[in-house]
């Protein structure tokens, strides 16, 4: 009985919980609309500070992804959300409305639970409950892009909608979707290098990760828009190395890797394949830390340190003078020491070793550049 009674208390604080907002007057409703409009500006903003974050350096590409699709979807709920004026009642119907509720409610529960309910069914055990939890996440969402696509079913020149969706959809697999997706966002957002980008991938991955030409089109408005797009950069060198091109590809990636930061997050894959095509030990690597360490040193020290490793390079881009990450590194290393004349004369041999090369002396031009020495 003392479970029942619990039951009972419980039922008639949710229905005055229910019923205690509809004797209020619509200056609540009129609060609740400013405060739905409040807070889908702050979302908004939230939106915004991510793409200066993102544009700025200040968050990974993979997180800012994250942060959009959540705030977005917050965004879209409240946005979506139309809030009901509450219908003008007077104090007879509002109490008939609650003793309705309170005296029909229990009935009706009680009506459902007898022939529906058990009180003597036992506890669901636990380790079966936690076997649901990842379907369960899957539908939350595969339920929120049902949601965002109906919301672009309306409002179809939605551009920041596109965007959120398009992500989602190649996460989950649905390519095409997400290749159309992908181009509405261009289209109501205007072009930029990331989006081309972005499309070029989910064009390659609907073709199992083939870089189809449609793709490598893509990739090169993206390397077009901005020369130093990552991705645009990789696929391009995938597309070479699917091609046969193993020296393109190994030279696009050899490149890619000379500005790289040295934290970024794609680094590992654009090395590893760099070792796929043969490209990735051909030439000796001058650590930063050891080169800054020498700097410590007396000047005779320091020059049989490092004297060793730079004459093996200058060697090895004698014999392989179309190694444009190597003359890079080469630069970089005289840079580094302070030794600025010898790091022109050593940008001066890289292009006469390319000038026969359109592609690799643009790229070795763009490596320069970001080193400083684009004269």
């Amino acid at each position: 009985m003392t479970l029942w009674f619990v039951f009972a208390l419980m039922t008639v604080a949710a229905i005055f919980a229910v019923l205690l907002p509809l004797g209020r007057s619509g200056r609540a409703q009129d609060q609740n609309s400013q405060n739905q409009g409040s807070e889908v500006a702050v979302y908004k903003d939230q939106l915004a500070e991510i793409e200066r974050d993102l544009a700025a350096g200040l968050i990974a590409a993979p997180e800012a992804e994250a942060a959009r699709i959540e705030i977005s979807r917050r965004l879209l709920a409240a946005a979506g959300s139309e809030p009901a004026l509450a219908p003008k009642s007077n104090l007879k119907w509002r109490r008939a409305a609650a003793v309705l509720a309170l005296a029909g409610l229990p009935l009706v529960a009680i009506g459902v639970y007898m022939p529906l309910g058990s009180p003597l069914l036992r506890d669901f055990p636990l380790a079966q409950r936690e076997r649901g939890t990842g379907s369960g996440m899957a539908q939350s969402l595969e339920n929120l892009v049902v949601q965002v696509e109906q919301h672009l079913e309306k409002n179809p020149t939605d551009g920041r909608g596109w965007n959120v969706l398009a992500p989602v959809l190649e996460r989950l697999g649905r390519f095409d979707d997400a290749v159309r997706a992908y181009r509405n966002s261009i289209t109501y957002n205007g072009e930029s290098a990331e989006r081309r980008s972005d499309l070029g991938e989910a064009i390659a991955a609907a073709a199992s990760g083939v870089v189809t030409a449609e793709a490598k089109s893509e990739f090169e408005r993206a390397h077009a828009l901005n020369a130093d797009d990552p991705k645009a950069n990789y696929f391009l060198g995938l597309a070479a190395e699917q091609d046969g091109r193993k020296d393109d590809a190994a030279n696009i990636w050899r490149a890619l890797l000379a500005k790289a930061p040295a934290d970024a997050p794609w680094r590992p894959l654009v090395q590893t394949s760099l070792a796929r095509v043969g490209g990735g030990s051909t030439m000796p690597t001058l650590s930063d830390e050891t080169i800054a360490a020498s700097k410590d040193m007396n000047e005779g020290d320091r020059n049989a340190m490092i004297r060793g490793m730079v004459e093996r390079l200058a060697t090895r881009l004698k014999q392989n003078g179309d190694d444009v990450e190597g003359w890079l590194r080469l630069v970089r290393a005289y840079l580094v020491m302070g030794d600025r004349d010898k790091a022109k004369g050593a940008s001066t041999d890289a292009r006469q070793a390319v000038a026969n090369d359109a592609e690799r002396l643009r790229q070795l031009n763009e490596g320069l550049k970001t080193l400083g020495l684009d004269g």
